[in-house]
């Protein structure tokens, strides 16, 4: 008989405690300052906590919770689950927790598992189109409940993740924003996780002991570009300062040192009563 007994049957060191305490305070600080930086919840809100079932989004209610205690403004928390009809997702463990910890919460249920195999081509790319059938379905639950806001777990890794694609993929500087509005103007949509690295939200994932439920539809998907974003990104971090610097560099933006012209109007340097800057393109070899 294995005589094994789960970890946290043992008493912790000392050190391990302080060690946890600090991160836990580091977690909920860093959430908090977010929430507060980029006026996310205001009083009466009534925010819809996205709930995937991963790490990220587990910390996220968890984190929630704990500051609407002590919160300056009073706002609700409804945890939403969207059921997307994976084959063998455990549809029980979401329920299970939720009705544990005494949480508001609902479940959507939506094949869009199918839609997804039925459109994308094996060993192509899912996420994308996953994610826009997910975010229209949570999109539409918001409306029709009164939701002020939604919260979504990106953290601040996936954001920096986000930044690296669109720059080596789409040509744009352009990541997540801690808070938007979508489209079509009638969500807003919040990043409480903004401020958090990933590997503390790891680390706290597992202290916590969360029922993590794994993403097979896509997160099986070895070549995603992400993926490889995400490891040059782990090499660069054995540099110290270097991912905190990219992530502050997102929020210290100087608009006249780029060179877009939307953005920063690069023709007031231009003497218009002695020449017009038009045509010189044209100029042929």
């Amino acid at each position: 008989m294995n005589s094994i007994q789960p970890i946290s049957w043992f008493p912790q060191p000392k050190q391990q405690k302080t060690n946890i305490n600090k991160l836990h305070k580091r977690l909920r600080r860093n959430v908090g300052k977010a929430i507060e930086d980029y006026h996310m919840i205001n009083e009466g809100d009534r925010v819809m906590v996205c709930l995937s079932g991963g790490k990220d989004s587990y910390t996220m209610l968890d984190l929630l919770l704990q500051l609407q205690k002590k919160a300056p403004v009073n706002f609700e928390l409804i945890a939403v689950n969207l059921d997307q009809k994976q084959p063998d997702f455990p549809a029980h463990i979401l329920p299970e927790y939720l009705k544990a910890l005494g949480v508001q919460y609902d479940i959507i249920e939506r094949d869009t598992y199918s839609v997804v195999k039925r459109v994308i081509p094996e060993g192509k790319t899912m996420c994308s189109l996953c994610s826009r059938l997910r975010r229209g379905t949570l999109y539409g639950y918001a409306e029709a409940n009164g939701i002020t806001k939604i919260a979504l777990g990106h953290h601040r890794d996936d954001i920096i993740e986000t930044l690296f694609l669109n720059m080596f993929n789409g040509g744009k500087i352009k990541a997540m924003p801690p808070i938007l509005r979508s489209d079509d103007g009638k969500n807003i949509v919040i990043r409480p996780l903004s401020y958090c690295a990933e590997s503390d939200i790891e680390e706290y994932s597992k202290w916590k002991g969360f029922p993590i439920i794994p993403c097979n539809l896509c997160g099986s998907q070895e070549h995603l570009q992400r993926k490889k974003i995400k490891q040059m990104l782990q090499e660069w971090n054995k540099h110290p300062g270097r991912i905190e610097n990219i992530f502050r560099s997102i929020a210290n933006v100087s608009p006249s040192q780029l060179a877009d012209k939307d953005l920063f109007d690069f023709k007031q340097f231009a003497d218009q009563s002695r020449t017009d800057t038009d045509g010189w393109s044209h100029i042929k070899s």
